[in-house]
């Protein structure tokens, strides 16, 4: 038995409500169970160095959790200087996630930078951003449309994300912290709303795990993705 009782592919509530900020040209808050992150896309008329003048764009990220986004307050990462190493890592796999689902030549040379700041930490963070982020960077990117300035939304394929787990030897979808700080195995899978696989990530914290086991996380995964995007397409509808 899952501690949140659900069944083994039975993912959390998902919701998704867009306009979540003022400023931003794309916002939105997604809610994964207990997971809350705020996700805005700020869209600027400038490219980094290494992309001037190719006439391509460029999609970046950042990612942050608030003080008491868990259970005891975490120091703020700016008050200690640096980003950790962790921070860093799930930025990157963010801004790589989203920039699959992009036609950087339609975008032209501007940039759109996704802020993912998590407000509250149950399991999938990560997730819940790449999820998020893809509706805020949809929306700011329809901006341009609206404006005139670029002919068709370059945003041309959903990106959504999904973890599974081995949670007491069976393969589970979605975990929540409880599974994730016990499972025996953690996957991440990145994928694409045509079904193509953007990244994988995945490790035995305990025994390794068989290719039998990596196929069954994965048949839960497309349907846990399927689940998210169609509460993309509801969002943004």
């Amino acid at each position: 038995m899952r501690p949140s009782g659900r069944a083994r592919d039975v993912m959390r509530d998902i919701s998704i409500d867009i306009n979540a900020t003022k400023h931003a040209e794309g916002s939105c808050i997604i809610r994964c169970g207990d997971t809350h992150v705020l996700c805005t896309a700020s869209l600027e008329e400038r490219v980094p160095p290494f992309l001037r003048n190719t006439g391509l764009g460029w999609v970046t990220a950042e990612y942050g959790m608030l003080p008491r986004s868990t259970g005891s307050r975490m120091r703020r990462e700016a008050t200690a200087g640096k980003q950790g190493g962790r921070t860093q890592e799930i930025q990157r796999l963010i801004g790589r996630s989203l920039r699959a689902g992009v036609d950087r030549v339609l975008l032209g040379e501007r940039q759109i930078t996704v802020d993912c700041d998590v407000l509250q930490a149950d399991g999938g963070t990560r997730c819940a951003s790449i999820t998020g982020g893809w509706v805020a960077l949809r929306l700011a990117a329809q901006t341009l449309v609206d404006k005139g300035e670029i002919a068709e939304n370059p945003i041309t394929e959903h990106i959504a994300a999904v973890s599974c787990g081995i949670y007491q030897g069976q393969p589970v979808l979605d975990l929540d912290y409880p599974e994730d700080s016990e499972a025996g195995t953690d996957a991440n899978f990145v994928m694409t709303g045509s079904g193509g696989m953007v990244e994988l990530q995945g490790s035995a914290e305990g025994m390794p795990f068989s290719e039998a086991e990596f196929m069954e996380m994965l048949g839960l995964a497309r349907k846990g993705v399927a689940e998210l995007i169609d509460a993309q397409k509801a969002a943004i509808a």
